[in-house]
């Protein structure tokens, strides 16, 4: 912003050098010219009475030295005919007389009587002022005087003043340059210092509040805004934490005894009884992984985290390694296929967990004796792809809401893993969405932004692992396995 108002200071100054300087300039110049113009056609009048007399009294010898004298003094040029248009003294070095100018349009203007006041060019290509006046007395012509003057001095002058108003101006764009940049960083200031305190406080803590005491009015009374809510933000998101920690401990403890006095009461009941027995306890543990998953979800929304690089291929193949056991039981195969997807940007822990809610995804609706693939691809994509029942649109659509489940579900899940997993990828700046696969089942594609500027390991493909016995409660994972 300070470049933008300091750029926007210049145009407007350069804007009002122009409309002064540009017109001065000009009225300058056709000044100078026409102060040349008169000065010469005077003094071609002067000569031409001057030569008239001699001319009258016979005094011809007397012509070269009077415009010898004016071409030395002036640097002009002067030619001198008579009543035909024969030259009788010429100035230059090697001026000819006895030739006739008769035919030449001021020469026979003048020999008519009629002054000639112009600007030509002469046998050198330079221009040059030209007044040829009429040696008379009354109408009586005896001759006449051409007076050329080169416009070299003239341009020179017109030159300099064109570059003293340049210099004028380059020095007060100069002047105009530092206050600017003076009042511009006045006036950014307040901004600058909110800016920083903008960045901390999306890193979740502000250590140096913005700078209420310089700038604008407007804006210091924005920075001290944004204090006052920046204060009362910081303080609702350390209370949320204190809440979200305390309410770990003080809730697993109830729901813990809660569950160990259902399971007392077995010995105490009724056989037939047995089977809500079951399903109250299990109830009570799927209470306790929802608020595990609301907690989990609470820290991450509390916790501020940047994208760093994480080497997709290697946290691929430890995840893969890690749920071995489990995909073993259930006759199920995972297998890594595809090219090393390289390294990517993700936060911290956030690319395990999201394979592990995936990969528990999977596994809890997968036929024994099926394939889970992890399709991976350069460039930060990754496929994990199910021969389950599959989803419809509809369920595909509310499948990242919290608490949801498709209606059809038969098993204990919270509905929270999805919503984590969309967390996680959206706070590494990636996306992720679920599609139908090939047959049947389900294909969750993750796209997460590469780090094209590091290197990165190819981990193997093709990674198969079989599996050995059925399981039998099937696991809703919130975190790691």
């Amino acid at each position: 912003m300070t470049r933008r108002l300091l750029l926007s200071y210049l145009a407007l100054a350069l804007l009002v050098l122009a409309g002064l300087e540009i017109p001065l300039g000009y009225i300058y110049a056709r000044g100078e010219t026409s102060r040349a113009s008169q000065s010469v056609e005077r003094d071609a009048a002067m000569l031409a009475e001057v030569t008239e007399e001699n001319i009258e009294k016979g005094q011809f010898d007397a012509l070269p030295d009077v415009v010898g004298d004016y071409a030395t003094r002036t640097g002009g040029h002067v030619v001198v005919t008579d009543k035909q248009g024969v030259v009788l003294a010429d100035s230059a070095p090697l001026g000819r007389t006895g030739i006739s100018l008769a035919e030449q349009p001021d020469i026979s203007r003048a020999l008519n009587n009629q002054p000639t006041v112009t600007t030509t060019t002469d046998g050198e290509g330079r221009d040059v002022l030209s007044a040829t006046m009429p040696g008379s007395s009354g109408t009586l012509v005896r001759g006449t005087l051409r007076l050329t003057y080169p416009l070299d001095q003239v341009s020179t002058r017109v030159h300099r003043i064109w570059g003293a108003l340049a210099l004028a101006g380059a020095s007060t764009l100069a002047l105009v340059a530092l206050v600017a940049f003076s009042m511009a960083r006045w006036i950014t200031r307040p901004l600058r210092t909110l800016e920083a305190a903008t960045t901390q406080l999306a890193d979740g803590h502000l250590t140096h509040p913005p700078d209420a005491t310089t700038g604008p009015p407007e804006l210091r009374q924005l920075a001290t805004s944004f204090t006052r809510t920046a204060t009362r933000l910081q303080h609702l998101l350390q209370s949320q934490q204190a809440f979200a920690s305390e309410a770990s401990h003080q809730l697993k403890t109830p729901l813990t005894a809660l569950r160990l006095r259902l399971e007392n009461f077995e010995p105490h009941l009724d056989p037939r009884a047995h089977g809500s027995l079951d399903e109250a306890v299990g109830e009570v543990e799927r209470l306790g992984r929802m608020v595990q998953g609301l907690l989990a979800l609470a820290r991450l929304e509390n916790t501020a985290t940047t994208p760093e690089p994480v080497d997709l291929d290697t946290v691929l193949a430890d995840r893969v390694t890690m749920w071995e056991s489990l995909a073993a039981e259930q006759y199920v195969t995972l297998d890594i296929t595809g090219s090393p997807a390289g390294q990517v940007w993700a936060i911290p822990g956030a690319l395990e967990q999201i394979i592990d809610n995936l990969l528990a995804n999977a596994l809890r609706v997968s036929p024994a004796s099926t394939t889970i693939t992890l399709h991976r691809l350069p460039g930060g994509e990754l496929h994990i792809i199910d021969q389950g029942p599959g989803m419809s649109a509809a369920d595909r659509e509310r499948a990242f809401d919290r608490f949801w489940r498709s209606s059809d579900s038969h098993h204990d899940g919270t509905g929270l893993g999805l919503p984590i997993v969309r967390h996680l990828v959206d706070a590494s700046d990636g996306t992720i969405t679920l599609n139908p696969a090939p047959g049947t089942g389900l294909d969750a594609l993750i796209r997460l932004r590469p780090v094209a500027t590091r290197p990165y390991q190819a981990q193997p493909t093709g990674k198969n692992f079989a599996s050995r016995r059925p399981r039998g409660r099937r696991t809703q994972a919130v975190g790691r396995p």
